[in-house]
């Protein structure tokens, strides 16, 4: 009897003829996840995919972290054994037994992928079914509700014996769906909506702004720390850290108090693109929630994405904040999200923003600026950076 861990795919299954590709992609994902807890024999059969281990590994920690990759809807940890009635008895027994003994009703459930196997579905679950109840008399015959769930799968290489299965990530496989670049600040949603977008197959570029002295050693720190967290679900990444000292100290001296925000946020779309252009990308995301702030009114995000030419992706801009924040206790990010430091938005706030900024209004603004040698000038101490 081995113990393997299998993985159930959720919408690649419709993908017809590029169907290859995102199981390939998710095998990749996985091999490279698990890579940690030991070595793993990993590949794709029949709408499902098995994580093989090869030598001693940590199941346990693997079980974990298989269930943040995305493409899979369910992630079992499975005893596989003979594809033989009595050596599926004799695997539930020896896998299962601790939860038959304290369980005080089950039922056996049976999936037949193998159809050359010679009986039933239903006729498996009843044997199985009958000699576990020999064996654990304790155990009450429930078909509608029962306490313990003892799941049999008959596939290509062998059966697989397991209780309930764990809720996977879902989605599709990071990597399937292109890249985008993400405006990644300390808070609480820029990191959701990166994971939403990761979740739909996206590889994300973090895209961080910088404004030191305003912003300390530690803002940093707390946004390495949040992607961090998001490459369990996004892979690896690299946080892109710009410079954005002087382009703040530029607007705060040339323009309008009540526009700071909506120009400081053009300029960060402005120089995102163009990381963008130089990763890769096709796209930007943004955290950005309709009417959370002053600067995520309709005409400011209408401002705000005038400037530039790539589509602009908003994942959570219909959900509310409880909404947002009960994502981002799942995934981990929110308790670093709160730490208090601030990151280069809240301490350039301006006294009064406007709400309906209007477009000739913020033009005019700019006008006063050096726009595009400023934001050259903040892609230069990027790339110095990077060399």
């Amino acid at each position: 009897m081995d113990d393997i861990l299998l993985f159930k795919q959720g919408e690649i299954i419709l993908k017809g003829l590029n169907r290859r590709e995102f199981e390939a992609k998710l095998v990749s994902n996985i091999k490279r996840r698990l890579e940690p807890f030991g070595k793993f024999s990993v590949y794709a059969m029949q709408s499902a995919v098995y994580a093989e281990p090869l030598g001693e590994c940590n199941m346990s920690a693997a079980l974990e972290a298989a269930k943040t990759v995305f493409g899979a809807i369910t992630v079992s940890r499975a005893a596989a054994c003979e594809k033989d009635k009595d050596a599926i008895f004799g695997a539930a027994v020896s896998y299962l037994g601790a939860q038959l003994e304290t369980a005080r009703s089950f039922k056996v459930e049976s999936k037949r992928a193998d159809k050359k196997f010679p009986m039933s579905s239903i006729g498996l679950s009843q044997y199985v079914g009958g000699l576990l109840h020999d064996r654990y008399p304790h155990l009450r015959p429930d078909m509608r509700a029962p306490e313990l769930t003892v799941n049999v799968e008959i596939r290509d290489l062998a059966a697989y014996v397991h209780g309930a299965a764990e809720q996977g990530a879902g989605g599709l496989p990071v990597g399937t769906g292109g890249r985008m670049a993400a405006l990644l600040s300390g808070g609480i949603d820029s990191p959701v909506a990166a994971y939403m977008m990761a979740k739909r197959g996206v590889r994300i570029v973090p895209v961080h702004f910088f404004s030191h002295p305003y912003t300390s050693e530690m803002s940093k720190q707390k946004v390495l720390t949040i992607a961090g967290k998001l490459a369990a679900y996004c892979g690896r990444q690299k946080v892109e850290i710009v410079p954005f000292t002087h382009i703040q100290e530029e607007i705060r001296e040339r323009c309008p108090d009540g526009l700071m925000t909506v120009i400081m946020r053009r300029f960060m779309m402005r120089i995102t693109e163009r990381i963008a252009l130089e990763n890769g990308c096709t796209a930007l995301v943004t955290g950005e929630s309709l009417g959370q702030v002053a600067s995520q009114t309709p005409e400011a995000l209408a401002v705000t994405g005038e400037c530039v030419s790539m589509p602009v992706f908003r994942p959570v801009i219909a959900l509310d904040k409880q909404e947002i924040v009960e994502i981002a206790r799942r995934i981990d990010t929110f308790e670093t999200s709160i730490l208090p430091y601030e990151d280069c938005c809240t301490v350039f706030t301006p006294r009064r923003p406007k709400t309906k900024p209007r477009l000739t209004d913020v033009l005019e603004a700019e006008s006063k600026l050096e726009v595009e040698m400023l934001a050259e000038e903040a892609m230069s101490e990027w790339r110095s950076k990077n060399d």
